[in-house]
């Protein structure tokens, strides 16, 4: 997988970056941490700057972000409720677990953006609640810019550092990535068995 992109990266230059990370925020087939660490790795070769790579990284990312925010903001809180009615089940969410979410998200909604920006997978996901329920667009925009900065900058000096050796550390990318797409179907899968437990009590303490 890391030639093509290589190939890309320094064929597209800044512009690959950019439509890489937008890629892998609105349908993140490549984890961010191959695509950022790649192209820092190419600025340590001299074939552009790292703050060139940081920048174009950050701007495409962005764009994903906004998209899944306004999808989801124009898709609603109400109708998000009613398709929980529905269908939590197999959503692993319940009405009320919804109810929960837009006081919480009210409250820790900046945090919850920025925190996860620089969490693996969250870093994609964290649009549509803050869409669903209506988080401030310049609040999003925001805290959203700071977290995903602070990502991408990691990755491409990572990568920049690295220089030659970044063959050696790539071999780990993998199952890592792999690992935490695991974890996130063991979740799926354990809110799948324990739904109706979990909605029996929330309907108790409601």
């Amino acid at each position: 997988m890391d030639s093509w992109l290589v190939e890309l990266i320094g064929r597209a230059g800044y512009l690959g970056v950019a439509f890489l990370m937008f890629l892998e925020t609105v349908f993140p087939p490549i984890p961010s941490e191959v695509i950022m660490s790649l192209a820092g790795f190419q600025a340590s070769r001299g074939h552009m700057t790292l703050a060139g790579v940081i920048g174009a990284g950050v701007g495409g990312a962005m764009f994903g972000n906004t998209f899944w925010y306004l999808v989801a903001r124009a898709y609603g809180y109400k109708r998000f409720r009613k398709l929980t009615e529905r269908y939590g089940r197999l959503l692993t969410v319940y009405p009320e677990e919804v109810d929960y979410a837009e006081t919480w998200f009210h409250r820790w909604g900046a945090a919850a953006v920025g925190v996860g920006r620089i969490i693996p997978t969250a870093r994609s996901l964290i649009s549509v609640p803050a869409g669903i329920l209506k988080m401030s667009f310049s609040r999003f925009v925001f805290y959203s810019t700071i977290g995903t900065a602070i990502w991408t900058a990691v990755l491409a000096t990572a990568g920049y550092l690295l220089g030659r050796a970044y063959a050696d550390a790539a071999r780990f990318i993998d199952p890592v990535a792999t690992g935490v797409m695991v974890l996130l179907v063991l979740l799926y899968l354990y809110r799948l068995v324990t739904y109706d437990k979990r909605r029996a009590r929330a309907q108790a303490r409601g």
